[in-house]
């Protein structure tokens, strides 16, 4: 979690207090005694907010404004004056501060405008870091989201599958989203031109077959639940793939390989898509992809519905990270999207994963949120989460998390 605040004031016992006031409330202030000394950490790069005097000598709070909305429009500024008036405080929030308060003020207002200008930066970044994502050119990238190393494998093995050229078989539990994966393989191909495909396995007999695969030429055919085609439809596949006009991506949640040995699903079949396997973790494996996935839903929701989307405090992400999810990203896409229109929080508690396991999740994903923040060291880490430094290797070892995983 963002805490740090650049405090900007020429007054060095005011300065002071108000550090002291931050520190007591478990920020990171970062103190300067003017805009000088100040200038060089504001910027697009920065992941605090800015409180700041405005009477200064020199160059005083307004330019320090004005200075701060130029490197990043989006960069919380809260000003403080002794002598403030209604004036000034116009001219403050007309000039895009976010907020305005007067000397002095009591901890508890600060503090509070304090905490609500640091979720409104830390919202702005993420947003930004989705944003980048999709407008990558690698479709992976644009298209798969998650911080945890499983989904930077999962978007790995993507990228080699789409490459590979071959018939893919994609698989995972319900809900875990096999037919975006597929797309994503297409997208990826030297086949992303041509047209794509989606189709449910059961029912498609070797007339729709053939006529749906025919329709790829050039493309790819996704079938889901590949394991629901007829014997008959199974044996007309196989004959279509060695022709070579489409590629086919297969999707499954059950285990081919049982279906194979029941004789409910064809060996050679089978075989043809076992050399190119993708299969994409459960929410319960990466539970620190969860506030990713569900900002990015939550402002998806919002904007296809012409709403602002809500805001996502700490305790609602937390009651997310602590929940089963044996429903996946459709699941809590389907939360995001009751949150978004108000309807709730998210969806009712799931059962299945005691409260130990639960507070387990929630301290990995912290661990994982802090080395990621820290781009792996495990000093800063350990720091931002204010552990010492045997408890902190400790819980990574209890987790088998690796710092240099989390290496640039």
């Amino acid at each position: 979690m963002i805490r740090q605040v650049l405090l900007v004031d020429d007054d060095a016992a005011v300065r002071e207090a108000l550090a002291q006031t931050l520190e007591l409330a478990e920020y990171d202030p970062l103190p300067a005694g003017s805009f000088v000394e100040a200038k060089d950490h504001i910027g697009p790069g920065f992941e605090g907010v800015i409180l700041s005097d405005i009477r200064m000598p020199g160059r005083d709070g307004f330019h320090l404004l004005d200075h701060a909305r130029a490197q990043d429009p989006d960069l919380p500024v809260i000003l403080l004056t002794g002598e403030g008036d209604i004036p000034m405080a116009v001219r403050a929030m007309t000039q895009g501060a976010f907020d305005f308060l007067e000397k002095p003020c009591s901890p508890a207002d600060l503090t509070a405008v304090i905490a609500r200008a640091l979720r409104t930066r830390a919202l702005v970044l993420e947003n930004r870091r989705l944003k980048a994502q999709l407008e990558a050119g690698d479709p992976a990238a644009r298209l798969i989201f998650g911080v945890s190393p499983q989904a930077e494998t999962l978007r790995a093995r993507v990228r080699a599958a789409a490459r590979s050229g071959t018939h893919v078989l994609v698989t995972g539990a319900p809900g875990t989203g096999i037919s975006k994966v597929a797309e994503v393989v297409h997208l990826g191909s030297t086949r992303a031109k041509g047209p794509f495909e989606k189709r449910a396995a059961a029912g498609l007999d070797r007339a729709a077959l053939d006529t749906v695969w025919r329709a790829c030429t050039g493309g790819t055919l996704f079938l889901d639940e590949i394991d629901a085609l007829s014997v008959d439809s199974q044996m007309a596949l196989v004959d279509r793939l060695d022709g070579g006009e489409a590629r086919l991506v297969a999707g499954a949640t059950r285990d081919l390989a049982k279906g194979v040995e029941a004789g409910r699903f064809s060996a050679e079949l089978f075989y043809r898509l076992e050399v190119c396997q993708v299969r994409i973790p459960a929410l319960a494996e990466r539970p620190e992809d969860i506030p990713v996935l569900f900002r990015h839903y939550v402002a998806q929701a919002a904007e296809q519905a012409g709403l602002t989307a809500p805001e996502i405090t700490e305790d609602v992400i937390a009651g997310l990270i602590a929940r089963d999810w044996p429903g996946n990203a459709r699941a809590l896409m389907s939360a995001a999207m009751r949150f978004a229109l108000g309807l709730g929080e998210s969806a009712p508690a799931e059962t299945g994963t005691g409260l130990a396991e639960r507070m387990a999740q929630v301290e990995r994903s912290l661990l994982v949120e802090a080395l990621r923040k820290a781009d792996g060291q495990a000093r800063q880490a350990a720091e931002a989460l204010r552990l010492p430094r045997k408890t902190f290797y400790d819980k990574l070892a209890k987790y088998g998390l690796k710092p240099e995983s989390f290496r640039p």
